[in-house]
């Protein structure tokens, strides 16, 4: 079975070591965790001015074997300064995480592109992806912008395309698509489920994104066609924050039916392509 990663946000109401728990427990290899604000205020989890925190970390990351595959969030503006995100890039690197996780906010392709690439080359040192994810309410839409992205910042050795299977299904991205991402930019893929489609304002998408994604099998994105489409050994984050049902189930939970559903939708896809 291909590596599961347990997201931050499915797991939002938890600390670091709470989800690294919790994870431990139902049988995912990894976590990802939001170790800075996506914006000014926002909730994250505490490690990185913490030493007893970071120490009970390493405590459990040592005991379980759960290991920390990504680390959020950088967002690219029009003005942007890499090296003011040493003290996250510091932490991956004392966590050995794998992926770092990039927002594009500027709509300026050129300018975004020129800012990526200087963050890609500030990052080298710390031996993590920067995983540029498009969404269709940022300045990188779909699939063709992340492409141009790519192009433009000249595609950095450790630059990487993450799809998110909620973006993807919300964006004009086509499965025809995913082939044109060389597979060297593919680190991992997070899913998830919703209503797909076009018709969605700016507030409910991203209402939808932070609140309100369904478990795989209960939308109507194309799971199958999607992950068919990636790599048999490409991990896997299980990203579906529900405000409303893990607040009622708790994060332990919703977390196990995460995982299991995750399991039931990419099993079948896995067998298939581990025998072609």
């Amino acid at each position: 079975m291909r590596p599961l990663s347990l997201a931050y946000l499915t797991v939002n109401a938890s600390s670091a070591s709470q989800s690294l728990g919790i994870a431990a427990d139902i049988g995912y290899s990894f976590v990802g965790l939001r170790l800075q604000p996506n914006n000014p205020g926002a909730p994250y989890q505490e490690f990185i001015q913490n030493a007893q925190v970071q120490r009970e970390v390493q405590s459990i990351m040592a005991d379980t074997g759960v290991g920390v595959f990504d680390i959020e969030i950088i967002r690219i503006g029009e003005s942007f300064d890499a090296k003011a995100h040493e003290p996250l890039l510091q932490a991956g690197q004392a966590l050995n995480a794998k992926a770092v996780l990039v927002a594009a906010d500027d709509v300026d392709l050129e300018r975004l592109s020129e800012h990526y690439a200087q963050l890609c080359e500030f990052m080298v040192p710390f031996e993590m992806t920067a995983n540029l994810e498009f969404m269709p309410w940022t300045g990188v839409k779909n699939i063709q912008d992340a492409l141009q992205v790519m192009a433009l910042s000249g595609r950095p050795q450790n630059a990487g395309i993450l799809i998110d299977a909620l973006h993807f299904g919300r964006s004009t991205s086509t499965l025809d698509d995913i082939g044109l991402i060389p597979a060297e930019l593919l680190h991992y893929a997070q899913i998830c489920d919703a209503q797909g489609g076009l018709d969605f304002t700016t507030q409910e998408l991203i209402h939808t994104a932070r609140e309100e994604r369904l478990l795989p099998g209960e939308g109507t994105i194309e799971l199958r066609g999607i992950f068919s489409k990636l790599d048999k050994d490409l991990p896997i984050s299980i990203e579906i924050p529900n405000k409303i049902r893990s607040s009622a189930l708790g994060d332990s939970a919703w977390a196990k039916l995460a995982f299991e559903a995750a399991k039931q939708t990419l099993n079948p896809i896995d067998s298939i392509l581990r025998a072609s």
